[in-house]
């Protein structure tokens, strides 16, 4: 019963995207944030218990909350608001239905060597028209967080992740994984809220910036 709500509140929530895009302007950008995992699915799992699907969530929120209160702010959504389990074909499916701009699914990464660190941007391995723009945005990114948190960069990536696989017909999209849990350093970062602010600053930054690119 509780998978029956989850999927019709996921109709809704894209019911009312449809109302709100029959709104916009041509000029408004809209960015779809993909959230990675949640409910049942944790992602990855800190050295100090913390969780992926609680880091990106923390991050999207403090995205959304400092985009409100900028001069011109852009219109983003997210593929979820809160604890829940939304399955990949459905988060691409939000983006089409809103038709984004662009789309930026975020994560946190781990490895089985716990000095690995840094953040890796993806894109899609499969050539289309956005494969351009979707590297364009990813080497923006990776500026950002070189620039603004000085975190080592592990360079722009191409895969076959599903949710970039969906998109690449259709916009610019990457992956940003946005630091290793497995790292002791990196994993006590997301849990000061400050660091979070950063690192949302940071995308939020890369964001602007790849969208004066393309007005």
């Amino acid at each position: 019963m509780k998978k029956v709500f989850k999927n019709a509140s996921f109709v809704f929530l894209l019911l009312k995207m449809c109302i709100i895009f029959g709104q916009k302007t041509a000029t408004q950008k809209i960015i779809v944030i993909d959230v990675g995992h949640g409910g049942i699915d944790s992602g990855a799992i800190g050295i100090n218990g913390i969780q992926e699907k609680d880091v990106v969530m923390n991050i999207a929120l403090e995205i959304l909350r400092i985009n409100k209160q900028s001069k011109m702010p852009l219109d983003i959504y997210l593929s979820r608001y809160g604890d829940t389990l939304i399955s990949l074909s459905d988060r691409t499916k939000l983006a089409k239905t809103l038709n984004a701009d662009f789309f930026i699914s975020l994560h946190c990464n781990h490895s089985d060597n716990a000095s690995a660190r840094g953040i890796e941007v993806y894109v899609a391995n499969t050539k289309s028209q956005f494969s351009d723009l979707s590297t364009l945005l990813a080497y923006l990114l990776q500026a950002y967080f070189k620039k603004e948190l000085g975190f080592e960069s592990r360079g722009v990536k191409f895969a076959n992740f599903q949710v970039l696989r969906e998109s690449v017909d259709y916009r610019p999209a990457v992956l940003i994984e946005v630091g290793f849990l497995t790292n002791e350093d990196e994993v006590f970062y997301f849990l000061q809220p400050s660091k979070i602010k950063a690192v949302a600053m940071a995308i939020l930054k890369g964001i602007y910036n790849y969208s004066n690119k393309r007005l």
